[in-house]
């Protein structure tokens, strides 16, 4: 099946939905709006400045942005003259940044923004092939050798979209489209290869009843645009003809949702956990009657969710309780959301049922699916029709499989070519007959519905051989009102330990009912009475785990994990191996006594 090159389905976009806001950005008072044909001029005269520096078919373009507007236009203008955007992401270490601009040979740069610029000026030295940088937003202080994107599109005409559509008329739709560097969790990144056939056939297979409406819809973009999902999504809104919101950092998530009032969204479930911990902040501030409604609220949640998730009826009692909550919470929740969001969808890890549940339940629907860097992303989705718990079925032209290990083997369009420079690695993964080794451990129920256990890596085995899956254990520590964020480690040891993160201000709710105060996180992670409230947490929702699973000491830590400390890939993911070294000697502390097993408090 021929799905055609992202250049021309753009170019088809631009014809069959002509709009006056096709992309949105966050201006100095307001939101501002591009249309869809200044958007194409755009895409024409930057390619044009592309094809006049040498840039050729197959040749690799840095694209160095956050999310915003000149991020399309320059992925358009590189693919749509037949080269090869290899993007980078906005907050990228200087090592990183170097690597991977070396590693794929890139002629030519594109950056956006002065702090990106500032940021490469820092590694130019050490970039072996880069001779030309175009750089959009740079401000006065332009190196003399860099070009500016302003400049280079000023003037473009008729004559430059004619010339586009030309050379986009001659790109293959088995050509390279894009590589993308996965952020990994150990060691150096890979350049995954992805056609624009691997693109496209997921756009059109991973969204065929999506249903976006031209004119209606408003998806909002702030998942880094580096990272395969978020990038894949909006390729589907911007030929759907659906406006794009772009958001440059998730800090800026929250206002941007009440002022642009988008009706799509699509995150990582650690948006969704942070969400879930500010309603249980908020709640825990409350007094008096509105405590007891916010408590109500919570406990009717739980009560509907099955209802909600329309596994079950529910009865004459739940519904009306339902209608009072949604009447006095629910309702201001998702008016906290700009309050038109119909479709919300979750990918790049599992979301953990209970919250699935819950947010349905209060009448936020989030369709999870499955997917990694090297399949485009999506390989499952569970819109429209949705199993919470699960990555839902396969999309349609992708095959799934289970390996006798467990592991999940994927086929289909959306596969990769390969690793870039690296047939060895791509040989582990990918067999002669285009079976891809996607790591994660799973299984699929009767109707083929796909369950994520865990990465296939990340699978603990205890010095008595017992294998423990830790993401399931973590995203249960994480439905606590009272745990930000956990780690579970167990590999090679005698059993299994934790290190949580408290919610500090839940936390601290409730430590005021008795009068107890602190001065600082590491303090209220040290107080005895924190210790307490979380080992009872602990207690409560591990009970229906094996005995080798169950969590018999844990530390409690004063700050979260993050993606500047290290901690985390940019798509929120534990790193595991780097945690681990972080806080050896905590965890040294964890096992210090085995022969009796027990929590343990840090100094």
């Amino acid at each position: 099946m021929n799905y055609g090159t992202l250049p021309t389905r753009f170019l088809n976009a631009i014809e069959e939905h002509p709009s006056p806001r096709a992309q949105m950005f966050r201006g100095p008072d307001r939101w501002e709006d591009i249309s869809s044909q200044e958007l194409l001029r755009r895409v024409a005269g930057l390619a044009n400045a592309f094809v006049e520096l040498g840039v050729k078919s197959g040749d690799r373009v840095g694209l160095f942005a956050p999310n915003c507007p000149e991020w399309h236009t320059a992925d358009f203008a590189i693919t749509g003259s037949g080269g090869v955007t290899v993007p980078v992401y906005f907050n990228e270490s200087p090592d990183r940044l170097s690597y991977i601009l070396n590693h794929c040979g890139a002629q030519v740069v594109f950056i956006a923004g002065h702090k990106q610029l500032q940021k490469f000026l820092a590694v130019r030295d050490s970039l072996k092939e880069v001779q030309q940088v175009i750089v959009a937003g740079a401000g006065p202080d332009l190196p003399t050798d860099f070009l500016r994107y302003e400049t280079l599109i000023a003037a473009t005409g008729p004559a430059e979209v004619a010339a586009y559509r030309l050379r986009a008329a001659k790109v293959l739709p088995s050509q390279l489209a894009s590589l993308i560097y996965t952020s990994g969790t150990t060691g150096e990144p890979k350049g995954v290869m992805l056609t624009h056939s691997n693109f496209c056939s997921n756009v059109t297979d991973s969204c065929v009843e999506l249903d976006l409406r031209p004119g209606t819809d408003v998806a909002v973009s702030f998942l880094p645009l580096a990272h395969v999902y978020g990038r894949m999504l909006d390729y589907v809104y911007i030929f759907h003809g659906c406006p794009v919101a772009y958001v440059e950092t998730v800090e800026n998530v929250a206002q941007a949702l009440l002022e642009v009032h988008p009706t799509v969204l699509a995150a990582v479930p650690r948006f969704f956990e942070k969400i879930y911990a500010r309603l249980m902040e908020q709640g825990s501030k409350a007094t008096g009657a509105k405590r007891k409604i916010f408590e109500f609220a919570m406990q009717t949640a739980r009560e509907s969710a099955a209802w909600r998730c329309g596994e079950k009826s529910a009865s004459l009692p739940v519904r009306l309780k339902w209608a009072i909550a949604n009447k006095l919470v629910y309702s201001k929740i998702r008016a906290g959301t700009g309050g038109h969001l119909r479709t919300i969808l979750s990918g790049g890890a599992p979301l953990s049922k209970d919250l699935c549940e819950f947010f349905w339940a209060i009448g936020i629907p989030i369709y999870q699916g499955y997917g990694l860097t090297e399949t485009s992303p999506v390989l499952t989705s569970n819109h429209p029709h949705n199993r919470a718990g699960s990555s839902g079925r396969p999309i349609p032209n992708v095959q799934l499989r289970i390996a006798d290990d467990g592991e999940i083997l994927a086929k289909g369009p959306c596969v990769m070519q390969g690793y870039f420079k690296s047939p060895e690695s791509t040989r582990d993964v990918l067999s002669d007959d285009g079976w891809f080794k996607t790591g994660d451990v799973g299984y699929l129920d009767k109707d083929h519905y796909l369950f994520i256990t865990d990465r296939k890596k990340d699978l603990l085995k205890t010095a008595a051989g017992k294998f423990v899956a830790p993401q399931p254990i973590e995203n249960t520590l994480k439905t606590s009102p009272y745990i930000l964020n956990a780690m579970v480690v167990g590999d090679q040891r005698k059993f299994v330990v934790a290190l949580i993160v408290p919610n500090h201000a839940t936390v601290a709710a409730k430590l005021a009912e008795d009068g107890l105060k602190f001065s600082s996180h590491a303090e209220l992670a040290a107080l005895p009475a924190t210790h307490a409230l979380i080992e009872k947490e602990v207690a409560r929702l591990t009970t229906h785990l094996a005995q080798y699973e169950t969590i018999k000491r844990f530390a409690l830590l004063a700050d979260d994990f993050t993606f500047d400390s290290g901690s985390l890939t940019f798509t929120m993911k534990l790193k595991r191996r780097v945690v681990e070294q972080q806080y050896s000697d905590v965890i040294d502390k964890l096992y210090a006594d085995v022969a009796e097993p027990r929590p343990v408090l840090l100094d």
